[in-house]
C-alpha cells in the first residue's frame, strides 16, 4: 500500500496593508495627511488672522450701541442695530443701488466681451497689437481709471464724450450730475470689459475646430453655429467671468468715492461707501458694523450657490466628454 505525500504550499507572504494592523495603518494615513497639509498651515493661519479674526470682531461691535461722538456711549444692545438696518430706508436704496450697479455691469462687460472674444478669435493683420490695447484698461487702477472718467471722459466743458457727440447736437452734459449711477458704471464696464473677453476669448479657443468645420461642411451658417456650438460651449466660461467679476464687483469702493462720493445724496452710493459713510462719516460704529456683516452674509450666500451651480456645469460637460 503506497502512501501519497502532499507538498504543502509555503504560506502567502503577506502584504504591506496586510501585515500592517488597523491601528497602524490609520496612524500612517494620520501622518501621510499631515504631511500633506503642513506645508499649507502657515497659509491658513494668516488667512484666519486677516479675515477671521477681524470679521468675528465686527459681529461683536455690530451688538454693541457705539457712536463716537459719544465718549462713553458703547454698551450691548443685542439685535437693535440689525433691526435699525433693515428698516433703514436709504439702506434699502443703496442695497438696490449695488444690485443695479453689478448686474448692468456684469451684462453689459459680457456682452462686450463677448464680442470683442469674437473679433478677436479671427486672424488679422495687427491682431497681437488689438490685444494689448484691448487689454490695458483692465491694467488701470481703479483710482486712476475713476479719474480719468471724471476728468476726461465725462467732464462738461473738456470731455471726450461731449466732444464726441457734440456733432450729433449734444450740448456740454454734466454726465456725473445727471447720471451719477450710470457714469459709475460706464468706468467699471471699461474696466471689466477685457476680463471677460479674455476668458470668453480662452474658451473659444478651446472649443474644437473639427465640430465647426463639420457643421460647415453640413451647410450651417454663421449664426446657426454661433448659436448651436459656440454659445453652448461658451456657456460656462461666461457664467464663471459672471459669477468673479459679480463677487470683485461688490467690493466697489474708489470708483463711487473718487467719481461721485455716493451723491447726490444716496444716488450712487454703493453698500461699501455707505458703510464707509456711516463708520467714518457717522462715526455710527455699531450700525456700520452690522451692515458690513449683512453684506458679507448676503455675498457668501449668493456666491457659494452661484458657484456651485458653475462647478456642477463644468464637472458635468468633463463627463459628458
Amino acid at each position: 500500500m503506497s502512501s501519497t505525500t502532499t507538498a504543502e504550499a509555503p504560506p502567502a507572504d503577506p502584504g504591506p496593508e496586510k501585515a500592517i494592523p488597523p491601528s497602524g495603518r490609520r496612524a500612517v494615513s494620520r501622518a501621510e495627511g499631515w504631511r500633506r497639509r503642513g506645508p499649507l498651515l502657515p497659509a491658513l493661519i494668516f488667512m484666519i488672522v486677516v479675515t477671521q479674526i477681524p470679521f468675528l470682531v465686527t459681529v461683536y461691535y455690530s451688538t454693541q450701541s457705539w457712536n463716537l461722538v459719544r465718549p462713553g456711549s458703547q454698551e450691548f444692545n443685542g439685535l437693535d442695530n440689525y433691526v435699525d438696518v433693515f428698516s433703514d430706508s436709504q439702506f434699502r436704496t443703496v442695497a438696490l443701488n449695488t444690485v443695479l450697479m453689478i448686474a448692468g455691469t456684469v451684462v453689459i462687460s459680457v456682452i462686450l466681451g463677448l464680442l470683442l472674444a469674437l473679433l478677436l478669435d479671427r486672424k488679422f493683420f495687427g491682431r497681437g497689437i488689438v490685444r494689448t490695447l484691448l487689454i490695458t484698461p483692465f491694467l488701470v487702477t481703479p483710482v486712476a481709471a475713476a479719474l480719468i472718467w471724471k476728468t476726461t471722459m465725462l467732464d462738461p466743458v473738456f470731455g471726450l464724450v461731449n466732444f464726441a457727440l457734440q456733432p450729433f447736437g449734444v450740448g456740454e452734459i454734466d454726465w456725473i450730475s445727471r447720471f451719477p449711477l450710470p457714469a459709475v458704471m460706464a468706468n467699471l464696464v471699461w474696466q471689466w470689459t477685457p476680463f471677460m473677453m479674455l476668458l470668453i476669448l480662452a474658451g473659444l479657443q478651446s472649443m474644437p475646430r473639427d465640430i465647426v468645420e463639420a457643421a460647415r461642411v453640413d451647410g450651417a451658417g454663421a449664426l446657426a453655429i454661433f448659436r448651436e456650438l459656440t454659445l453652448p460651449h461658451l456657456r460656462r466660461f461666461i457664467e464663471l467671468g459672471a459669477v468673479l467679476g459679480a463677487i470683485y464687483l461688490v467690493n466697489t469702493f474708489d470708483a463711487v468715492y473718487m467719481m461721485t462720493a455716493g451723491g447726490p445724496g444716496v444716488a450712487s452710493a454703493n453698500l461699501p461707501y455707505y458703510i464707509y459713510q456711516r463708520a467714518f462719516l457717522g462715526f455710527d460704529i455699531g450700525q456700520a458694523a452690522a451692515m458690513g456683516v449683512v453684506t458679507v452674509v448676503a455675498t457668501i450666500i449668493v456666491s457659494t450657490l452661484a458657484l456651485r451651480l458653475i462647478f456642477k456645469s463644468f464637472t458635468g460637460n468633463e463627463e459628458a466628454a
